[in-house]
């Protein structure tokens, strides 16, 4: 992804707030679990979450007494999340650019950023992170993947819409089970400012009518930023398959992925 396109793209998500406020999945609980115990959260640790969106991980640290400082991008995407966590004082939510921001109160005991690591400037997150993080201190990278199972043939069909109306799809694209682990782990170490990073996967299914899917789908950047004829088309094309096809309703498989690791200097 080029500095251009990544710049573009993810800003389109505060374009409909309250959509992905309504559309977007929240998280397996066992990674709070997780990752409560290895950072060792609760009340009284200091945590930042970088791309909060509109709380669907702000939420579990919050019950979990963490003070957390929640940023977005979006202003839009932070008031619905001041909306959604307004009954936790011990919630600040910021309407601002990680790269851009700067803390006026310390270091912070962890810093979690939830499907929104990849949008930060890729010369800028690992350092600035760290920077943010206490001796000792976690980092904590989430990101959830589409993986092969559920309705596969669904996804097969679907992928012959995408290549279809956008021209940008790569042809003969499958799902498969791998979830790239070790480009992640490599970023970890190229900073020289972590140990070695622990890995923990939950995998769990979510069942959608076409109306619910087309919802999703335009919570994602890629299909917001298609021109609207296209978008019109492939959105037809894969309605028409879950209606007409797969009797109305099909089911997508997930793996959310914890890479974490505590900052060593």
């Amino acid at each position: 992804m080029t500095d251009t396109n990544r710049e573009i793209l993810r800003t389109t998500f505060g374009q409909d707030a309250e959509l992905y406020d309504q559309c977007r999945p929240t998280y397996p609980p066992q990674l709070f679990t997780d990752l409560a115990t290895f950072a060792d959260l609760g009340p009284h640790t200091r945590v930042l979450e970088i791309g909060c969106g509109t709380g669907q991980a702000t939420l579990p640290l919050a019950q979990l007494g963490c003070h957390v400082v929640a940023m977005d991008l979006s202003p839009d995407m932070a008031a619905i999340a001041r909306r959604n966590l307004a009954r936790f004082p011990n919630v600040t939510v910021v309407a601002a650019a990680f790269e851009d921001w700067q803390p006026s109160d310390g270091t912070f005991d962890a810093v979690l950023s939830a499907t929104a690591f990849h949008w930060l400037d890729p010369d800028v997150r690992m350092i600035k992170a760290a920077d943010l993080l206490r001796p000792g201190g976690s980092l904590g990278i989430v990101s959830t993947h589409h993986i092969a199972g559920g309705t596969s043939a669904f996804f097969a069909d679907a992928q012959r819409c995408y290549e279809r109306f956008d021209p940008t799809t790569p042809p003969g694209m499958r799902l498969t089970t791998d979830d790239e682990t070790p480009e992640e782990a490599a970023e970890f170490d190229r900073s020289a400012r972590f140990g070695p990073v622990e890995f923990r996967r939950y995998e769990w299914q979510q069942t959608y009518t076409a109306h619910e899917y087309l919802n999703l789908l335009m919570t994602y950047s890629g299909n917001r930023a298609m021109a609207p004829q296209a978008r019109s088309g492939l959105f037809a094309c894969i309605t028409h398959l879950i209606d007409d096809v797969y009797n109305g309703e099909i089911t997508k498989q997930y793996r959310t992925r914890l890479a974490i690791a505590q900052k060593t200097r």
